[in-house]
C-alpha cells in the first residue's frame, strides 16, 4: 500500500474528491443513523471506508499527493465552524452532550433549536451552513477531526495534504448571529480566529504534515481594500509562524485578480490557481506580479465543475508557459472534484460516442496524471493519450448529434416581442383577480410532495420491468388524486399535483428533451443526503412531445381549484445540467428557453390558469466577479421571458427561487416580469421580503414560512410570527403564504402537520387584517 514519497519533478493532485461512494453508501449510512437503524460507530466505520477508497482510487489514477480532511459527513463549512469551536449558543448543550448529534441539530435543526442558514456555495449547486458569529464570538482550536484523517492517510502509506477553509474565507462566509446587529462584519474577528488556525497548523505540522492546503475562494470575489488588507495580515501571521507546516493557499472558480499580488508577496510556500474559463486570466495575473520564484505552483488545468474531457494540448501548452513562473509546477484539477460524478466507466446506457467526450472524478484525476507526467517526463511518454484525446475531440466537434440546424434557425430567429408579456403587470393584475377568485394571503406550496418509499418501488418496478406503464400511471393517479384531495380538505388555495412521476425537478425533463444525456449512477452533493444526477447537455435542445400537460390535467379535473402547472426554468435547466462547451452558454439557453416556451403555451391550452416556472438557480449562476454579471443577467432574464411570454395576460406565472442571497440580483427579479414570486425566507427570517420592499418590488411575494430542509414541524404560532414579518415589508394583497421549497425530501405526515399550520397561520392573520 505504500506509495514513494520522494517528489517527482511535477506532482498530480486534486484538491478534494466525491464523498458519498459508488452507490452513495454515505447517504444510507447517516440517514440510517438518523433513523436510528445504525449507531454512531457503524457510521465512522463506513466514513473511514469511503475515505480509504478515494485514497485508492486516486493513487491508482496516479495521483501522487492525495488530498484529506475535505470529506465531510454533511459540509466542509459547518466541519470548519466545529474545527475553530464557533459553535451557536442554541446548539452548544447538545453538541457538547454528544458532538455527532450536536453536528446534525447545526445542520439539520431539532423540535427544540433552528438550524444554521443554509446558502450556495459560491456559483455551484453545492450548500454550505453559514457560520453565525458576533463580538463575543470565542474561537478555539478544535483539531481531531483535521489531524485524525490526515493521521488516518499517512497509517495507510499515502502523501497526504490536509485540505482546510482558509480563516479569510471562513469569515466571508459568515454573518451575523441571532441577535447581533446586522451591520456586524465577521472579518473584524480575524486577529481573535488566527491563533486557532496556527494552533491547528501547529498540530497537523506536529503529527507529521509537510504540506496543508488553505482554500481561500472568496478571494476570486470582488473584494474592497479592507479585505485585502485582511489576507495580507492573516498570511504575514500564519507564514511566519514557527511552528507550522509549509502553506499552499487555494483559489478556485475565478480568476484571483487583485487578490493575487497580495497572496503573491505573503510569505506562503505556495499558491494553488485555477486556470479554466475565465480564471485563465491569472496566467497574465502572475505573469505581471513577476511569478513565484522558488516557490510552489499548483495549476489547476483540468475544469473540476464540468464533465468534458481536457483538451490535453492546450493544457500541456499553459503548463509549460507556467514553468517560467514558479520554482515548481504541479498539476491539479481547477477545483475539488466533488463538483462531478464519481465514474463514467459504469454509465453503460450512455452512447460510446458521448461517453468517449466526459470525463467524471475518475478520470479527471487520470486526466492530471496525464499532464503531470507529459510535463515531467516530456510529451513522448504519454503520445499514446494526446493521439486518443485529439481524435475524441474532433469527433465531438464534427458529430451530427451536437448540431440540429431546425433548431438553431429558431432560436435565430426570436424577436424582442417575443420575451415580452402582452400587458404589463399593472394591468394584467386585475384579470388574473377576477380569473382565480383567490382570498387575500393566498396559500400554497412549491410543487413536489414526498416521494414515498412506495413511489420509488414503483419507479424501480417500472425500470425493471416488474410492472407495465398502465400498472404504473395507475399509481402516479393514485398519488396525485390523495394529493390533491389532502390539498382541498386542509383549504389551501391554489394546488399542485405533487409531481410524483418526477425523479428530478431537472432531470425529469432532461430526459424528454432532446440533447440531453442523463446519467444512471452521476450522482452529485447538493447538501447533506441530498444527491441530484444532473443530466448532461450534449446537444442541441428541443421538445418533441409534451412534458407535463398530461397530469397536470389530471388533476385539475379532480378539484375545482387552480392547479399549477409546474416547469423548471431554462437557467436552472443549464445550471443543474453539465452544459456543452463547444457553444456560448446564452446560445444555449435560448434553445432551452423555447422548448420549455411550448410547453407552457400547451399547458394554458389545457386550462392551466397558473404557471410556475422554478429559477432557483438564477442567483447562484451569478458571475463570482461583477465586470461579467450584466452579460449573463441579460441572457438569463430574457430567457426566463421568451419561455413565459407567449401565455395570455389572464394566466398568472409564478416562479420560485431557493436559499441564495438575492440582494445583488433584485433588479433582475423585476425584470422577470412574473406576477408571484416564492423565495426561501424562513431560516434568514424575512430578509428578503424587507429587501424587495426596500427596493420597490411592485408584485406579488411569497416569502417561505416553512424551512422544509430540516425535520421540524413548524408551529402555528411561529409561523403567524414570520407571516407578520413578512407583512412588515410587503402589503397584504401582495403577500403569499408558502413553504420554502418543495416537500419531496420530507416525511409525508410532518408535511401534512406542517401545511395545516400554514393554513391556520394565514386564516389567523386573515382574521387580524378584518
Amino acid at each position: 500500500m505504500a506509495h514513494s514519497s520522494a517528489a517527482p519533478t511535477s506532482l498530480a493532485t486534486v484538491y478534494g474528491y466525491p464523498r458519498q461512494g459508488q452507490d452513495r453508501e454515505l447517504k444510507k449510512a447517516i440517514e440510517g443513523y438518523w433513523a436510528g437503524r445504525a449507531g454512531a460507530d457503524e457510521l465512522r466505520a463506513t466514513a473511514a471506508g469511503l475515505r480509504r477508497t478515494a485514497w485508492r482510487d486516486l493513487a491508482d489514477a496516479g495521483i501522487g499527493e492525495v488530498p484529506c480532511g475535505d470529506f465531510s459527513l454533511y459540509d466542509h463549512v459547518l466541519d470548519t465552524t466545529v474545527m475553530v469551536g464557533a459553535i451557536p449558543e442554541r446548539h452548544r448543550a447538545a453538541f457538547e452532550a454528544d458532538p455527532l448529534d450536536g453536528y446534525f441539530a447545526m445542520a439539520r435543526g431539532t423540535r427544540e433549536v433552528t438550524p444554521l442558514e443554509m446558502t450556495k456555495w459560491f456559483d455551484t449547486n453545492y450548500h454550505y451552513l453559514v457560520p453565525e458569529l458576533g463580538p463575543d464570538t470565542v474561537f478555539a482550536a478544535d483539531p481531531a477531526k483535521p489531524v485524525g484523517e490526515f493521521q488516518e492517510a499517512l497509517t495507510l502509506g499515502y502523501d497526504a495534504r490536509p485540505v482546510l477553509v482558509g480563516p479569510v474565507t471562513y469569515l466571508l462566509l459568515a454573518k451575523p448571529a441571532p441577535g447581533v446587529d446586522p451591520g456586524f462584519d465577521p472579518v473584524t474577528l480575524l486577529d481573535r480566529l488566527l491563533p486557532v488556525y496556527a494552533d491547528v497548523l501547529a498540530r497537523l505540522r506536529a503529527a507529521g504534515a509537510e504540506w496543508v492546503q488553505l482554500d481561500e475562494p472568496a478571494l476570486v470575489q470582488d473584494q474592497p481594500p479592507a479585505v485585502l488588507d485582511a489576507v495580507a495580515r492573516a498570511y504575514r501571521e500564519l507564514g511566519t509562524l514557527t511552528r507550522r507546516p509549509k502553506l499552499l493557499v487555494a483559489s478556485y472558480f475565478d480568476q484571483l485578480g487583485a487578490a493575487l499580488p497580495v497572496l503573491a508577496a505573503a510569505p506562503v510556500d505556495g499558491l494553488a490557481l485555477d486556470f479554466t474559463g475565465p480564471a485563465a486570466a491569472n496566467l497574465d495575473g502572475l505573469a505581471r506580479v513577476g511569478g513565484l520564484s522558488g516557490r510552489r505552483l499548483v495549476a489547476g488545468v483540468v475544469d473540476g465543475r464540468n464533465v468534458w474531457i481536457n483538451d490535453l494540448e492546450r493544457s500541456l501548452s499553459t503548463l509549460a508557459t507556467l514553468l517560467g513562473l514558479a520554482g515548481r509546477v504541479d498539476v491539479a484539477a481547477s477545483c475539488s472534484l466533488l463538483h462531478v460524478p464519481l465514474d463514467v466507466a459504469v454509465e453503460s446506457e450512455i452512447e460510446p460516442e458521448i461517453a468517449a467526450w466526459l470525463a467524471f472524478a475518475r478520470q479527471k484525476a487520470a486526466e492530471v496524471a496525464t499532464l503531470a507526467q507529459g510535463l515531467a517526463r516530456g510529451t513522448n511518454v504519454i503520445a499514446g493519450a494526446l493521439a486518443g484525446n485529439r481524435a475524441a475531440l474532433a469527433a465531438r466537434k464534427t458529430s451530427a448529434i451536437t448540431c440540429d440546424q431546425v433548431v438553431r434557425a429558431r432560436a435565430a430567429a426570436v424577436t424582442v416581442r417575443e420575451t415580452r408579456r402582452a400587458q404589463p403587470y399593472a394591468e394584467r393584475v386585475a384579470d388574473q383577480r377576477a380569473r382565480l377568485d383567490l382570498p387575500v394571503l393566498p396559500t400554497t406550496t412549491i410543487g413536489s410532495f414526498p416521494q414515498t418509499d412506495e413511489l420509488r418501488a414503483a419507479r424501480a418496478d417500472l425500470l425493471a420491468g416488474r410492472i407495465d406503464e398502465a400498472a404504473y400511471d395507475e399509481r402516479i393517479a393514485a398519488e396525485i388524486r390523495e394529493v390533491i384531495a389532502f390539498q382541498e380538505k386542509t383549504g389551501l388555495d391554489v394546488l399542485v399535483h405533487g409531481e410524483p412521476e418526477r425523479n428530478d425537478m431537472v432531470q425529469y425533463f432532461a430526459e424528454r428533451l432532446t440533447g440531453y444525456v442523463a446519467t444512471r449512477h452521476g450522482w452529485v452533493q447538493s447538501y447533506g443526503t441530498r444527491y441530484v444526477r444532473p443530466p448532461i447537455l450534449a446537444g442541441d435542445v428541443s421538445r418533441p412531445a409534451p412534458m407535463t400537460v398530461r397530469w397536470t390535467t389530471y388533476a385539475q379535473s379532480q378539484t375545482s381549484r387552480p392547479v399549477k402547472g409546474m416547469l423548471t426554468g431554462p437557467v436552472t435547466m443549464l445550471a443543474w445540467s453539465f452544459v456543452r462547451d463547444d457553444q456560448p452558454i446564452a446560445d444555449t439557453a435560448r434553445q432551452v428557453a423555447l422548448a420549455l416556451r411550448d410547453e407552457v403555451v400547451d399547458l394554458e391550452a389545457a386550462g392551466a390558469a397558473v404557471i410556475q416556472v422554478d429559477e432557483p438557480a438564477l442567483r447562484e449562476t451569478l458571475p463570482l466577479r461583477a465586470a461579467a454579471r450584466p452579460a449573463y443577467l441579460e441572457w438569463a432574464t430574457e430567457a426566463f421571458r421568451l419561455t413565459t411570454a407567449g401565455v395570455r395576460p389572464q394566466t398568472q406565472i409564478h416562479t420560485h427561487m431557493c436559499y441564495a442571497e438575492f440582494g445583488e440580483i433584485l433588479a433582475a427579479i423585476d425584470a422577470l416580469d412574473v406576477d408571484v414570486i416564492s423565495l426561501e425566507a424562513a431560516r434568514s427570517h424575512m430578509r428578503v421580503a424587507h429587501e424587495l420592499a426596500e427596493a420597490g418590488y411592485p408584485r406579488q411575494v411569497g416569502p417561505g414560512v416553512y424551512d422544509i430542509h430540516s425535520p421540524r414541524v413548524p408551529g402555528t404560532e411561529e409561523l403567524v410570527s414570520l407571516l407578520r414579518e413578512g407583512l412588515a415589508a410587503i402589503p397584504l394583497e401582495r403577500l403569499w403564504a408558502n413553504p420554502d421549497c418543495g416537500l419531496k425530501t420530507r416525511g409525508r405526515q410532518e408535511v401534512h402537520d406542517s401545511l395545516r399550520n400554514l393554513v391556520e397561520a394565514a386564516r389567523l392573520i386573515r382574521a387580524e387584517a378584518t
